[in-house]
């Protein structure tokens, strides 16, 4: 009987498989797979080139931490007295300009002097000396040369007083 039982369990078994292997039920697969060989191949794209690390030399270590309180700073004197820019003076032009909108586009040399060319970025070019006064902050040009301007500006310090800022402009190379 166990030889009997033992067979009709293989037949059963042979029977199922056979039922789930039945190629009608899978053509549409088998014809998916056909299509996808028949496809031409594509071509995988080359790696990108390897750009070298190039290692960041931390150079502030001297530098105050931007953690502490900075060291108070006492007002700075100009020949005994507390700095403060002159509210009475008549403005020039170029006071009416931020001095980074502000760009020094030449020089002329006119009776002795040299003269700067400021470009105000409206289009309008002007020329300007030392002694002369350009910027928002009462910057006072202290140096003129042919490939930059040095700027004094008076700016206020925070605590009801005036500090002086050295500027420099440069001569922009047109391209």
């Amino acid at each position: 009987m166990k030889p009997v039982l033992l067979l009709a369990e293989l037949f059963v078994f042979v029977l199922l498989l056979s039922a789930c292997s039945s190629s009608s039920d899978q053509k549409d697969l088998q014809d998916f797979m056909d299509e996808t060989k028949r496809r031409p191949q594509g071509q995988i794209d080359p790696l990108p080139p390897f750009k070298p690390y190039q290692p960041f030399s931390y150079s502030a270590m001297t530098l105050r931490s931007p953690f502490e309180r900075p060291a108070p700073v006492e007002k700075e004197t100009k020949g005994g007295r507390t700095v403060e820019p002159d509210l009475t003076r008549e403005k020039e032009y170029l006071e009416g300009f931020n001095i980074v909108s502000l760009s020094m586009v030449g020089t002329l040399a006119k009776g002795g002097k040299l003269w700067v060319l400021i470009d105000d970025g409206q289009g309008k070019v002007t020329p300007v000396t030392i002694g002369n006064y350009i910027g928002k902050s009462f910057g006072k040009i202290i140096s003129t040369e042919k490939t930059q301007l040095e700027v004094m500006e008076i700016i206020a310090d925070g605590s009801n007083g005036w500090v002086e800022r050295p500027r420099i402009i440069k001569l922009v190379a047109k391209e």
